[in-house]
């Protein structure tokens, strides 16, 4: 306890501490995000550009935003926001991570004026997030749900623009099916909440991106295999599929074995009971009526021998995705144990077939009796276009998923961005003070989505926004009008078929303003060194001499109150002052 009133001991920061205050930091967390905005500006859209960056993992090409922001590694902690936005708008839909990043900069560009001008951010904060609820609520009303006849092909609209931006646009007419009939197997089987692990995306590259194709079942590599398994029959008609984790295979004696004997003869009954244990597994096997035996654990050369003489396929190490898909598609379980195998337990398809795709072997399962598994094999030239075909394909999934549970589309090339400015614009003037010009500068942000897209594909964009808002304000009917990015001009993107999920666009907006509002109730920046210790921080050890921090404190509070000095260093960067008790 303290004691006579004696104020405690000030330990201040320590010394590089990186601390800045009031509009100053405010500014330069502003400006901060607008270089990050401006770092993936160029991506967005058809026309949008890929960047590369290469890292410790490899080079990687790639214009989604998500993936972008992810290898960026900014360190900058109120930029860190926006990659934090990004990626929550990745998870929710799937797309749009470029356009809820740049919403975010441009609305934080828009208000820092105000800022700068004193006014206060609770007062920004209050109309923005105000704003944004209208945006959002505007959207609502917008959206149009679509009718169950008309289903299929709005799920082809919004797959195909969810592939318009990315790098195999120009075969969206071969994705886009592919996508649609995954995702709608899963929802007629009510299976969507589990769409990340019964959708495989397997790559190969080599070949033409045109030889991809999809496969209503599963579809897996075929796995490391010993001598007989060319022997193997490679296509079954209705097998019956036994799954296994369990090793078929001998084991080698461990180092520590011992094993005593008094005669040759008991060695040679020890080796033939563990012949026996193996073969009592492979009796089991294939006395259960099964065609094919996958198995998460080896399957040795003495087993592959004999299932092949017997008429069997097998495959073992084979992957636990892997597996769990061809349990859920063919209605088989899993065993731990090769005892009491019964018919029961194995599953079975309509074709089973081991067939040579590019340079690989794959094992295909198809017409099986539960319709809840697909794999889409991609091929490509190299390695990084296969690895972006397989970012593309995972967003639109995403897309398709989020239209299939809304039902509600809207219209995307800033169609929706343009309508929704301009009931903005038109509600700020029914208010009065600073929240009028506020909810102005929230509408003038959100034409930074027709405005990049038009810069992006090289078109003037002040001519064309003219002639949007013109659209919006004056025709009834222009409510869907947004950039046409192929004639550089403008058109009805409802009507071309340019539709997005209406979730994507309220993610968006709530994304935006949640980020914006988080970076304006920022007053304090405090960010502090790297300690010159390594294991600093984990022992709680700051000096040269290793003392802890604790002993050296009480050493100076102590050194403080018989008389000494009041201040002084602690340790390298460290200092310390005790207060004079209010004497």
């Amino acid at each position: 306890m303290m004691q006579g009133g004696a104020r405690p001991g000030i330990i201040l920061l320590r010394e590089g501490t990186d601390t800045s205050q009031g509009i100053p930091q405010l500014i330069s967390n502003i400006n901060a995000c607008q270089a990050v905005a401006d770092a993936i500006r160029s991506t967005l859209g058809p026309a949008g550009r890929d960047k590369l960056i290469a890292g410790p993992t490899g080079v990687t090409i790639s214009n989604d935003g998500a993936t972008l922001m992810k290898l960026l590694e900014i360190e900058h902690p109120a930029a860190q926001t926006l990659v934090d936005i990004s990626m929550s708008q990745d998870a929710q839909v799937g797309d749009g991570t470029t356009s809820v990043v740049l919403l975010a900069g441009e609305l934080l560009t828009r208000l820092k004026s105000f800022v700068e001008e004193g006014v206060h951010p609770q007062v920004l904060m209050t109309h923005v997030r105000a704003a944004g609820q209208l945006a959002v609520d505007k959207v609502k009303e917008l959206a149009i749900e679509t009718p169950p006849d008309d289903l299929y092909d709005m799920l082809i609209k919004t797959a195909s623009t969810a592939l318009n931006s990315k790098l195999i646009s120009s075969h969206k007419d071969l994705f886009a099916p592919m996508v649609v009939q995954a995702i709608t197997s899963l929802h007629n089987a009510g299976a969507m909440d589990e769409w990340e692990r019964l959708v495989a995306i397997k790559r190969i590259p080599g070949g033409d991106v045109r030889q991809s194709f999809l496969v209503s079942g599963v579809a897996f590599k075929k796995t490391f295999s010993y001598a007989g398994f060319d022997q193997m029959t490679k296509k079954f008609s209705q097998p019956k599929i036994l799954l296994l984790n369990v090793e078929l295979e001998l084991k080698s004696e461990k180092e520590n074995a011992e094993v005593r004997i008094t005669d040759p003869d008991q060695y040679q009954s020890i080796v033939d009971a563990e012949w026996q244990v193996i073969y009592d597994k492979l009796d089991a096997c294939v006395a259960c009526g099964a065609n094919i035996v996958l198995s998460k654990l080896p399957i040795g050369d003495l087993a592959t021998q004999y299932f092949a003489d017997k008429g069997l396929f097998c495959a073992g190490r084979v992957a636990d995705d892997d597996l769990r898909r061809v349990s859920k598609a063919t209605g088989g379980t899993t065993q731990t144990s090769c005892t009491d195998l019964s018919v029961s337990v194995l599953g079975t398809c309509g074709t089973f077939e081991e067939r040579q795709v590019g340079d690989e072997r794959f094992n295909v399962f198809t017409e099986c009796p539960q319709e809840l598994t697909s794999t889409i094999v991609l091929r490509g030239g190299t390695e990084q276009f296969i690895a972006e075909s397989e970012r593309s394909v995972h967003d639109a999934l995403c897309v398709v998923k989020r239209s299939l549970e809304s039902g509600a589309v809207v219209a995307g090339g800033g169609a929706i961005e343009m309508e929704v400015a301009k009931f903005l614009r038109d509600y700020a003037l029914t208010i009065d003070g600073k929240g009028q010009l506020i909810v102005g500068a929230y509408a003038k942000a959100l034409e930074v989505i027709p405005r990049q897209l038009c810069d992006n594909a090289g078109f003037d964009s002040t001519d064309i926004l003219a002639g949007l808002r013109k659209r919006h304000s004056q025709d009834a009917d222009g409510k869907w009008y947004g950039v046409d990015v192929a004639k550089g001009d403008i058109c009805d993107t409802f009507e071309s078929g340019v539709w997005e999920p209406a979730s994507n666009k309220i993610n968006s907006f709530d994304a935006a303003t949640e980020a914006a509002c988080v970076i304006l109730s920022i007053d304090e920046t405090v960010i502090a060194p790297r300690s010159r210790d390594p294991g600093a921080h984990q022992s709680g050890l700051m000096d040269q001499n290793s003392k802890p921090m604790s002993s050296m404190m009480n050493s100076a509070m102590a050194t403080a109150s018989s008389g000494g000095a009041r201040s002084g260093q602690l340790g390298p960067g460290v200092s310390y002052m005790k207060g004079r008790g209010g004497g």
